[in-house]
């Protein structure tokens, strides 16, 4: 199931958008400022985001931008006003989309699954890092050709780092994004898969210790120091 975050200041539009979306097979996310918004995109997962323009605080401008500095996730802004220049200013901060209030919700829908589609067909299949590659089709891993043996939580687990490198993972984080919060697993649990991925890619000779890092009292990161 795919994650939409709402975000508007009005509780009704939200409320309207969940009844228009939910249906469809989408799990909705609503928040009511742009400081929540960034904070769930900073920690959590989503497939889209839904931003209104006119908010107090951060209006949707400047959440738009906040949300760039980290994140690619496809944004469709909702404007009140069919304002050119409002358009232009939002797709050049980075939104792909926009559609105006009233809206109509079979046009919603469509575009919707229209950002989506580009959003995904533009990134590769592929993740790549020194010799690693990452075949997320084909669920393949290698470094210089040589096959690596993984499980799915250990291949999800690389997945995860190479695609955001440098950014830290609590091990909350990883329960949410790997376990789905699964109470039968532990923090133990997690040290050990990481264990076994480094154990694994010393193996066949990559440098591991020196991207896949701990950052004590906290989690893990993939860090990029020193790449070429």
């Amino acid at each position: 199931m795919r994650t939409v975050l709402l975000v508007d200041d009005e509780k009704r539009m939200l409320d309207l958008l969940e009844l228009y979306i939910t249906p469809h097979g989408y799990k909705c996310v609503k928040k009511q400022s742009g400081k929540d918004a960034t904070e769930f995109i900073e920690n959590e997962r989503a497939d889209l985001v839904i931003l209104d323009i006119m908010m107090p605080d951060l209006d949707g401008w400047q959440t738009c931008a906040k949300i760039r500095e980290t994140s690619d996730i496809p944004i469709i802004m909702l404007t009140a006003r069919d304002d050119k220049e409002e358009v232009v200013k939002g797709l050049k901060i980075g939104a792909d989309d926009y559609i105006t209030k009233p809206f109509n919700e079979k046009e919603l829908l469509a575009r919707m699954e229209a950002v989506m589609r580009r959003t995904k067909n533009d990134k590769e299949d592929i993740l790549k890092f020194k010799g690693l590659v990452l075949n997320e089709e084909a669920y393949e891993f290698t470094f210089e050709k040589q096959s690596i043996s993984l499980t799915p939580k250990e291949y999800s687990l690389l997945a995860l780092f190479i695609s955001n490198p440098n950014k830290v993972f609590t091990r909350d984080h990883l329960l949410t994004t790997i376990w789905n919060y699964n109470s039968d697993v532990e923090d133990r649990t997690i040290d050990s898969h990481i264990r076994n991925v480094r154990e694994k890619l010393r193996h066949v000779g990559f440098p591991v210790d020196e991207h896949l890092k701990t950052v004590w009292g906290v989690g893990y990161k993939w860090s990029t120091e020193g790449e070429q």
